[in-house]
């Protein structure tokens, strides 16, 4: 165990003894300019046209994606994104740097105006989906495969542990919320789990194919929560329903101001807006500490080697902490919209006195 220690801790310190001999060296460079750490960080948390590889100042491998675009004077433009890279312009394109479209692709027309045409390119972010949508499938259908043939059989290794997460959210998180028809929203549950898991940890990787900040952008947690709000509200019962429009309150809330109904009528959207804003914010502020953190170590260049070896040390062992906490975090997002998700979905399947005395006593389903 102590051999070990020391091991590590000898890599540890190699490792700071090269970021200071590094800094030294971008310190004594006539060529160095000031870090604009705002902007990095917007940077590394926008969406972009191409996915980058490699970048290390000698080494810029940059893979282009489809540019797919459809202008009202030209039509339908497809073309790679190393078109319009590096503030070069194609067929009228060009990537914008202005404050209203920064980072996203413009035209020009003939007269000088600018305009944004219909967008549907494959972007960074987008490209991200497909592949966490893929390994999604493969995990499933892997797992799936597995378990249908060996079903009786303890299962270890990868197949045991999706094992334990399935019958963890089932068991813990669905079956309480849901109630009794639960199985009907099983599927549904799980995917969204799985779906946000995956990509929260595929941004956590720093090097191709990950770093796409995805469950961090707002367009993205934007569609999730629409798609929970759609799956409660085209499944709720009448009695959801008639909570909502007519709740079991005095009547002077409802008449003649609909005070009470409003409310709730109000609470519809609230509930998908509180899931959408939770995991952006979480993640997005979970990327933005990691690169604060990083830009300490260019920060501190032009104040001496000391002070920068001692600061890139602080920087690398706060990283590396924070690193381990946003491993907890992708878990806790996931886990956390899934239960808020089932939460609701188990409120819209409440049933009145009535419905209850005529089903009989299993049919009785409270939510608390």
């Amino acid at each position: 165990m102590r051999q070990k220690i020391e091991k590590y801790g000898l890599l540890v310190l190699m490792m700071l003894f090269y970021a200071s001999i590094s800094v030294t060296a971008q310190e004594n460079s006539p060529m160095q300019e000031e870090l604009n750490v705002k902007e990095l960080i917007l940077d590394h948390l926008s969406d972009s046209y191409d996915w980058q590889i490699v970048n290390n100042g000698q080494w810029d491998i940059t893979l282009p994606l489809p540019v797919i675009l459809y202008s009202k004077t030209s039509g339908w433009h497809f073309f790679l994104s190393d078109r319009v890279s590096h503030g070069s312009s194609f067929n009228g394109f060009r990537i914008s740097a202005e404050s209203s479209y920064k980072g996203k692709i413009v035209e020009t027309a003939t007269s000088g105006v600018v305009s944004r045409p219909l967008d549907l390119s494959m972007t960074r972010n987008a490209c991200s989906l497909l592949l966490s949508s893929f390994v999604l499938i493969l995990m499933v259908l892997g797992v799936a495969r597995v378990m249908k043939r060996k079903p009786m059989e303890g299962q270890g290794g990868f197949v045991g542990m999706m094992e334990l997460f399935i019958q963890m959210i089932c068991d813990d998180v669905i079956k309480p919320a849901v109630g009794k028809d639960y199985q009907r929203y099983t599927p549904f549950l799980l995917t969204i789990f799985f779906f946000i898991f995956i990509n929260n940890l595929l941004g956590l990787v720093p090097f191709f194919p990950g770093g796409a900040n995805t469950t961090g952008n707002i367009a993205v947690t934007l569609v999730l929560a629409v798609t929970t709000f759609l799956v409660v509200n085209l499944t709720g019962t009448k009695a959801y329903f008639r909570e909502i429009f007519w709740p079991d309150v005095p009547l002077w809330l409802k008449v003649p101001l609909p005070i009470m109904p409003a409310i709730e009528f109000v609470s519809l959207f609230t509930k998908p807006f509180a899931l959408m804003i939770r995991l952006f914010a979480n993640i997005m502020a979970g990327h933005a500490i990691v690169l604060g953190l990083t830009t300490i170590i260019f920060m501190t260049v032009s104040l001496g080697s000391t002070i920068n070896t001692s600061m890139t040390a602080v920087s690398v062992i706060f990283m590396i902490f924070i690193y381990f906490v946003e491993l907890l975090v992708a878990f806790i997002q996931a886990y956390v919209f899934t239960l808020l998700s089932a939460v609701f979905i188990g409120l819209a399947r409440v049933r009145n006195r009535e419905e209850n005395k005529n089903n009989g006593p299993e049919a009785i389903h409270i939510n608390k």
